[in-house]
């Protein structure tokens, strides 16, 4: 076995930024295996244009004004590519390069919003690696908790995901479309997920791998059009289209009102009696319209705050 390598690079997000915060807006749950997270490092394998795994870690340094992500490459094989690759997927993974300077100004002025707002101040909206990782997360996820789609695409990734034996451990990359496409479906099937699941999964790396598929071109389309384009994907319903705008395409104004979890948040959060529908999340949303991602995402954190899983400040 070669010896694993190094490179290093720095880079500077946009102010305010806490990559604490952040992480944990990526990894939601302690037991994720992909976006690891120890308190102070950020870690991911990913799969370079070669095929080979390679792992990266970030850490912050540098006051909160001033905010610089030390990042470090390990790697076994060829080193081409892989700065670019790296600091493409942190300024995706971490949203470095986002500004949220709009978000504050209006938080500021609004009373229900400010207190949560100033709580997690320097979080960025995160989004997943890729439209075709963010189906599958939410595949997965579909009518069961989060904890368990976690604990799922665990499994998924430690079975299929290109392996990456670090100083640390043996770690994974998130699956590919060509490592998924030809899955078998009893396996999937006695890792718990269901019939249906296990063929959604195969059937979009398929497509994707015979280029049938093409969920880039997505990204370029409106809400709407977007919103009716994943709706034609087999396995794909309203709730996973808009946690798809919200989570791979980087919409923060939607807010996914067919969440159970995030309605949940939101009528915690306002104080409401009664559970809410789809439309009355809307309507409860209203004030926060343009913002609805960003609201989704901080009420996570409240509650990640609320069970301990994060401390509070």
């Amino acid at each position: 076995m070669l010896d694993l390598k190094q490179l290093a690079l720095t880079l500077t997000p946009v102010p305010p930024f806490r990559l604490d915060l952040t992480a944990w807006t990526l990894r939601r749950r302690p037991d994720n295996c992909v976006d690891r997270w120890d308190g102070e490092t950020y870690r991911r394998v990913l799969v370079a244009a070669n095929g080979e795994p390679f792992e990266i870690a970030a850490t912050q340094f540098g006051p909160r004004a001033a905010p610089q992500l030390r990042v470090t490459i390990h790697y076994r094989a060829s080193s081409r590519g892989l700065r670019r690759q790296t600091a493409a997927a942190l300024e995706r993974l971490l949203g470095i390069h986002l500004r949220l300077d709009d978000f504050y100004r209006f938080a500021a002025r609004d009373a229900k919003l400010k207190p949560v707002a100033q709580q997690f101040r320097g979080f960025k909206p995160p989004r997943l690696e890729s439209l075709f990782e963010t189906l599958v997360n939410a595949m997965a996820c579909q009518q069961f908790t989060l904890t368990v789609g976690i604990r799922l695409l665990n499994r998924l990734t430690e079975r299929y995901g290109q392996a990456f034996v670090g100083a640390d451990g043996i770690f994974y990359a998130f699956p590919r479309p060509q490592d998924l496409a030809h899955a078998d479906i009893e396996t999937l099937r006695a890792m718990q997920f269901s019939y249906q699941k296990a063929r959604y999964i195969t059937g979009l790396a398929q497509a994707i791998v015979r280029g049938e598929l093409q969920l880039e071109e997505i990204n370029a389309l409106d809400d709407a059009r977007a919103l009716a384009r994943l709706c034609e994907l087999k396995g794909v319903g309203r709730w996973t289209a808009e946690y798809c705008l919200l989570r791979g395409l980087g919409r923060t104004h939607i807010f996914p009102a067919d969440d159970v979890g995030a309605r949940n948040h939101l009528q915690r959060w306002l104080g409401l009696p009664e559970k809410l529908n789809y439309a009355a999340v809307h309507q409860a949303i209203q004030p926060w319209k343009n913002y609805g991602g960003l609201v989704y995402f901080h009420l996570l954190l409240q509650s990640l705050t609320e069970k301990a899983i994060i401390a509070a400040e």
